[in-house]
């Protein structure tokens, strides 16, 4: 019995039959590479690994069924650990490669010592997990080869905000990391908190690899917070979490996509209960395409859970968004203006896992999430669920830009 293909599959199989006949056999039919680099090992790798088994599964559907106009895409991956200067010299390597474009960044801190290696070589970079707001603003726009499929955190924090503004939490102590992340979002926190005409009752500060933050739990509280907003990436917010559970403090939790993580949901275990951050994909199988993506990634690696859902499903589109874009290239010129242009101007309609894209970017905007893609998600029994039942009647319906 001949299995069916997936859905996403299938679009894809009829896309590559509407593209234009003259583009079908390029000369030579050399691969199309694709640059892919994130934390593939190292303490980041819990969401570095799903990003690139996502972009992985889309180019193995897109190459099943004849590639990109009878090219097959081959990736180049590159594993910067985690580490700024890693990243570094692993985006030079890339260029060096000669890719036609590069999918990737995790760490906030690592895309940003990097994007100036894209910028200056003219080569479209596409994040689909990095989420610091200033990752997308360095350019100006017409000028910027980078784009993003993930939400900033300049989306995500005011979204977290106004949940807390409903629910009469006012008294907002912030716990933000000293890294590039948690530099970025103690800015976002900042303007979101002022845009509601509120301050912060405490802000404490810390290094990565923080290891207690009790005393710092002790003063907030005393300070008369209500909620804990904690802008951080790893196991550090397991510490918040175990701090405050510590000293006997049961105020909530809250925070960007990053308190999805296991390394907070698996180190904070019971005082992780309850959390609630902001999220674009939930692994829940909500409508045909999330159910789709979800049963097809779990074959494909053999895994019953997937360590952060957003980044592989974000990952995933990210390969799609590309694809869609260059059917738009009708001289197979791939040159870095080219590929630039037509992320700027697809044509066609992509309906993806995490929403519908059109027009996920223009020559001014390079982000192509909305605040309406968003919903609240909640740690309930060491698992993310919807926050809120009209989030979860809200995602059967998946989002397009606004």
């Amino acid at each position: 019995m001949i299995k069916p293909l997936p859905l996403l599959v299938l679009a894809t199989s009829v896309l590559l039959a509407m593209a234009p006949a003259q583009a079908q056999n390029p000369a030579g039919a050399n691969p199309l590479k694709i640059g892919v680099i994130g934390p593939f090992s190292g303490g980041s790798a819990d969401f570095g690994v799903p990003m690139r088994n996502g972009i992985a599964h889309a180019v193995d559907e897109i190459n099943a069924v004849g590639g990109y106009l009878g090219r097959k895409i081959e990736l180049v991956v590159r594993d910067d650990r985690g580490t700024p200067d890693v990243g570094l010299k692993m985006s030079e390597e890339l260029v060096a490669e000669k890719v036609s474009v590069a999918i990737g960044f995790c760490n906030t801190g690592v895309a940003a010592k990097s994007l100036e290696v894209f910028q200056k070589a003219r080569l479209p970079l596409i994040i689909p997990c990095a989420t610091g707001s200033p990752l997308t603003a360095k350019y100006p726009g017409p000028e910027s080869y980078i784009f993003r499929t993930s939400a900033r955190d300049a989306l995500q924090v005011p979204f977290v905000v106004e949940d807390l503004a409903k629910r009469g939490l006012n008294k907002i102590a912030v716990f933000a990391d000293t890294s590039g992340y948690g530099e970025a979002g103690l800015k976002d926190i900042e303007a979101a908190l002022k845009a509601k005409k509120l301050n912060a009752v405490q802000i404490t500060r810390f290094p990565l690899g923080v290891k207690d933050l009790t005393e710092e739990m002790k003063t907030a509280r005393a300070a008369g917070a209500d909620v804990i907003f904690s802008m951080t990436v790893g196991p550090e917010n397991a510490v918040i979490a175990n701090s405050r559970k510590a000293i006997g403090w049961k105020v909530p939790q809250v925070g960007a996509w990053t308190l999805s993580f296991p390394f907070f949901i698996d180190g904070a275990k019971d005082a992780a209960e309850g959390a609630m951050m902001a999220q674009t994909f939930i692994a829940e199988p909500s409508n045909e395409r999330r159910a789709s993506f979800l049963t097809s990634y779990a074959r494909k690696y053999k895994l019953s859970k997937i360590t952060v859902p957003m980044a592989a499903a974000q990952g995933y589109d990210a390969v799609y968004i590309l694809l869609y874009s260059l059917f738009g290239v009708r001289d197979g010129n791939l040159s870095g203006p080219t590929v630039k242009n037509a992320f700027e101007n697809m044509q066609r309609v992509y309906y993806g896992v995490v929403a519908t894209y059109e027009r996920p970017f223009t020559i001014d905007d390079k982000d192509a999430t909305t605040p309406n893609m968003l919903v609240m998600g909640m740690v309930k029994n060491g698992a993310v669920t919807f926050a809120y039942p009209e989030d979860a009647k809200r995602n059967l319906f998946v989002q397009r830009k606004q």
